[in-house]
């Protein structure tokens, strides 16, 4: 069987999306803070039932050992890189649209999960993660020492 690289941690880069959103207003302003090399972001659906939070990336193209998934109980992170086919000589392109390069996304997720339980696939270019919601009402007792 192979695997997802996923990691856990406590802190996701949550300043990357509002770098993300001074980026575009920016770029938006003038091409000259454009930069050469820009990340792209692949599109992806997040839905919800009761028990579980599912994400579906779109990302064809990419192989998945050039892709990783970051996860806290607040956010989902996921990153890699889609290789650029070798161009071929002698031909004019009439329209170049797919992207290339490093990817992100941070997702901010709209319940907390139990990051202990989360399950991943990628299939025909989507790629699927299903995390488990934490319980909203589970009490935690705490223990009262002596002294």
């Amino acid at each position: 069987m192979e695997y997802i690289k996923i990691r856990f941690g406590n802190e996701i880069d949550e300043l990357s999306s509002q770098f993300d959103r001074l980026e575009d207003m920016f770029r938006s302003i003038t091409p000259m803070f454009t930069p050469c090399q820009r990340k792209w972001k692949p599109q992806m659906d997040i839905y919800e039932t009761p028990e579980e939070i599912i994400i579906l990336a779109e990302i064809a193209g990419v192989e998945k050992d050039d892709l990783e998934i970051e996860i806290n109980s607040k956010a989902v992170k996921i990153h890699g890189c889609r290789q650029e086919l070798p161009r071929v000589e002698n031909l004019s392109y009439r329209l170049a649209e797919i992207q290339y390069g490093q990817f992100e996304r941070t997702l901010f997720l709209p319940a907390p999960i139990d990051p202990e339980i989360v399950s991943a696939s990628f299939t025909n270019g989507i790629l699927r993660i299903h995390l488990a919601k934490l319980p909203a009402d589970v009490p935690h007792k705490i223990t009262i020492e002596k002294g």
